[in-house]
């Protein structure tokens, strides 16, 4: 089993983009085994060798620019800063510069423009997807920029169980919304992050949206589970401009 695959998307030849999986690292369990975070408890000797190996394997042109996420929607100008921000997305438009964000359940977003001279990752757990974050990664691109999207392994429609304050929190700016939800059992539903994030790319500007078509929470061979497992690692979603 790979533990990197690469999105299938018509972006530029100048775009790069990864994907991680648990797999190929050498952190032990529950963070087993390619965790990439330095912030749920790993070993951090571990998890500084999965970066090492993350760079090798995906020939990044540099480290990742990581994120302090908050679920939130602040956007970072990726590698401008002297260490971690607080944002839940990051873009570039220079070279070799690597914006990242880690997932574990969550949703991941990639972004690139038709004519390759941004990209921008993006964390969308249902705070940051309902407050605002898709919009205002897409707002660091141009007006008239033609933009393609891939959306990554997040927890699927039949097993992400919310509360009914989640629900009315999203049809509180749109009723269509809706349509995103299933109900399970009294006073909670199934909530399709993926339909959601869809309807908030719902854009002029937005000519490709791919993926969509994973869950982190049931398949445990490939993929971390903040939802299935409480204490475990988090994968990457990496997004980069080469010369």
């Amino acid at each position: 089993m790979s533990e990197l695959f690469f999105p299938d998307w018509p972006a530029p030849g100048n775009v790069r983009s990864v994907i991680t999986t648990r797999q190929g690292g050498v952190s032990r369990p529950p963070y087993d085994s390619l965790n990439l975070g330095d912030h749920v408890g790993d070993e951090q000797t571990r998890v500084a060798r999965n970066r090492a190996l993350l760079r090798e394997r995906a020939a990044l042109p540099a480290d990742p620019h990581w994120l302090q996420q908050i679920h939130g929607c602040e956007v970072a100008q990726c590698g401008t800063d002297a260490g971690p921000v607080e944002a839940d997305a990051s873009t570039t438009t220079i070279a070799g510069r690597v914006c990242a964000v880690l997932t574990a359940d969550c949703l991941p977003l990639l972004v690139c423009n038709r004519s390759g001279t941004r990209v921008a990752a993006v964390h969308a757990g249902w705070r940051g997807l309902q407050s605002g974050v898709i919009e205002a990664a897409l707002g660091c691109f141009a007006d008239r920029d033609e933009l393609l999207v891939w959306l990554g392994p997040a927890i699927g429609p039949t097993a992400f169980e919310v509360g009914s304050e989640v629900r009315d929190a999203f049809l509180s700016t749109d009723l269509k919304a809706e349509q995103g939800f299933r109900p399970s059992r009294p006073g909670h539903w199934l909530a399709d992050l993926y339909f959601l994030a869809r309807r908030r790319l719902s854009q002029p500007q937005v000519v490709y949206i791919g993926g969509g078509d994973y869950c982190t929470l049931s398949d445990s061979r490939r993929f971390f589970s903040y939802r299935r497992d409480g204490v475990t690692g988090r994968m990457a979603s990496l997004i980069w401009l080469t010369e």
